[in-house]
């Protein structure tokens, strides 16, 4: 049956393949060619004597061009010119040598013609196909079902995990100055634009922490779980990339530059005090405690001492664009000021809010002794019951011992000598002896709130460390500490709706995915310090370790793994500013 002329389609080739197309075309008709002048001529017949007629006249004069080879006359050229002639051409006939070339040679041409135009239409439907792809940023090959293979389709789910979170992240930080300048009235478009893009992030989270747990799911469930990954980060992205424009408008940092400016200096000036103060909390945590108490912020003084240097080198610059009349590159270091000087007081708060936590721990730690010990001898009691009534305790004999032991370690390194009073904390919320309904009640009341502290600092501490190094950072660090703050939200509501238990096991739960989460985001940035070396000084180093410029481990391009790259000192990217992945890098093109 004749299809309906709407579904014909002519084949359109693109100019490269049409030029080959033509070529080949032109070869096979040469050689076409060729083979008629051959055909044309009659062939030779010998005579019997061995005598062959000279039709084309090729024999005449020829004894004259020997006699001019011989005598070096400039006539040799005219001699032999004929000899030279191609087959088929009116000085030389065609031999039967010639003959028998031509016919495989025109065989190949045309296999040639056709073996190109079918590679060339094969080629253009592949180029052309109209498969659908996973929205986002960049693509995977298809495997031999059409479909990315399931490795690449992981990767590619965790890089988009990585670049959105860094999205959010930046669009957060930039929107906090703007609500500072504008109020929250002005900034409302965005303040609803970043939640509804962090939302979408934090289920893309949740749905990463389930593929990593224990439970595997089976290859079809697995592929559709990814493919909600990259949708939902793709989604956030759109919604930061849809009011980034308008976000500009707002802020308006090329025509308020010089008042920009001066804040900035300001802001610095500010934080310089700030950091002296943070050094000298540090200092007495060192002598206090143990290494671990102040092990998450031990680098932070010196890390935000070096974003005040990358922002003491961008303010000085951006002050003389200013004062040259250059508003676009002044807003463009402006930017880049103020990430550098939002990590800065984020790792100076981090310091006061260990500090402040060390302590209200140590003076949380007699009490927390105290209630373990009345639990512990009530337990003690229940066991001489039991033996005196012949009752089985069950597990209860082992639980005791364990506890008694715990106990005993926390209290013998309080009285070592320095000591980490949220670990032992926490190791005393964890002595477990007390399980029947009414008694388990009232202990998991009791242990509540110092687990709550320990929960809280734990979650605060990889928040920080992940926020100030993310230029570092993998998918899998960003997903545990993701799932450490939902459950230690879910353990203020579970708290509010009087249920100590459910609000217990939440924060256990946050506080050691915290602490997993701190772990990983530790080993992503000493594998990066592997690759890149120390730092070169000048704060630009810093700044893409914090993402603060893009072009660190990830680029800003969504790839993840150790070696994106700084491509050597110096970098091109320009800084972070509020918007998804299509946005975010508008302000690039300077060298830092």
């Amino acid at each position: 049956m004749t299809p309906p002329a709407s579904r014909i389609r002519p084949l359109r080739l693109p100019t490269r393949g049409r030029i080959l197309l033509a070529a080949l075309a032109a070869l096979c008709w040469t050689v076409l060619a060729t083979a008629y002048d051959a055909r044309a001529e009659d062939p030779v017949t010998l005579s019997r004597q061995g005598q062959v007629t000279d039709r084309s006249g090729a024999a005449t004069g020829a004894a004259d061009g020997h006699a001019a080879v011989l005598a070096g006359s400039p006539a040799h050229t005219a001699a032999l010119a004929p000899d030279r002639a191609g087959p088929g051409s009116p000085d030389r006939p065609v031999s039967g040598a010639d003959v028998t070339l031509i016919l495989p040679l025109t065989v190949v041409a045309v296999v040639l013609s056709v073996a190109g135009y079918a590679w060339l239409r094969r080629r253009h439907r592949t180029t052309t196909r109209t498969t659908p792809a996973l929205p986002g940023r960049g693509g995977s090959r298809p495997g031999a079902d059409g479909r990315v293979p399931l490795a690449a389709l992981d990767a590619r789910a965790g890089a988009d995990l990585v670049d959105t979170d860094d999205a959010v992240r930046t669009s957060e930080e930039e929107l906090g100055f703007a609500v500072a300048r504008y109020g929250e009235e002005a900034a409302a478009p965005f303040i609803e634009a970043v939640a509804r893009a962090e939302a979408q992030l934090t289920a893309a989270f949740r749905l990463r922490q389930r593929l990593d747990d224990a439970s595997p799911e089976d290859a079809a469930e697995h592929r559709r779980m990814l493919e909600e990954i990259v949708r939902r980060c793709s989604d956030a992205d759109a919604r930061l990339d849809a009011v980034a424009g308008d976000f500009d408008r707002l802020r308006a940092l090329e025509e308020t530059a010089p008042g920009a400016v001066a804040a900035a200096e300001s802001t610095f000036q500010d934080l310089l005090g700030r950091v002296s103060t943070a050094e000298t909390a540090l200092g007495g945590m060192r002598e206090r405690y143990a290494p671990s108490a102040y092990a998450p912020v031990a680098e932070a003084v010196e890390q935000a001492q070096d974003r005040l240097v990358f922002a003491t080198s961008s303010l000085g610059q951006a002050r003389r664009a200013v004062d040259g009349g250059g508003h676009a590159e002044a807003a463009v270091r402006l930017r880049a000021v103020e990430g550098a000087l939002a990590q800065a007081s984020t790792l100076v708060d981090g310091v006061e809010r260990r500090a402040a936590e060390l302590a209200e721990a140590d003076a949380a730690l007699p009490g927390a002794l105290t209630e373990a010990d009345t639990d512990l001898a009530d337990a003690r009691v229940l066991l001489r019951e039991g033996a005196a009534r012949d009752v089985p305790r069950g597990g209860l004999r082992g639980r005791v011992a364990r506890a008694e032991a715990a106990l005993g370690a926390v209290r013998r390194g309080t009285r070592s000598g320095p000591y980490d009073p949220i670990d032992a904390l926490r190791r005393v919320g964890d002595v477990d002896v007390a399980r029947e309904r009414g008694h388990g009640d009232r202990r998991a009341r009791a242990l509540l709130e110092q687990s709550l502290l320990t929960a809280r600092s734990a979650v605060g501490a990889a928040a920080d460390y992940v926020g100030t190094r993310r230029g570092a950072v993998g998918s899998q660090a960003r997903t545990r500490l993701a799932e450490a703050r939902r459950r230690c939200e879910a353990a203020r509501e579970w708290s509010e709706a009087n249920d100590p238990r459910a609000a217990l096991g939440e924060a256990r739960q946050a506080d050691a995915l915290a602490g997993q989460a701190l772990g990983l985001a530790e080993q992503d940035v000493r594998a990066y310090r592997d690759v890149h070396g120390p730092s070169a000084g000048g704060g630009a180093d810093g700044a893409v370790l914090g993402g603060i410029l893009l072009g660190g481990l990830f680029g800003g391009d969504g790839r993840g793994g150790v070696g994106g790259g700084l491509g050597g000192r110096g970098f091109h990217g320009g800084p972070g500013s509020f918007g998804g992945g299509g946005t975010r890098g508008r302000r690039g093109g300077s060298r830092f």
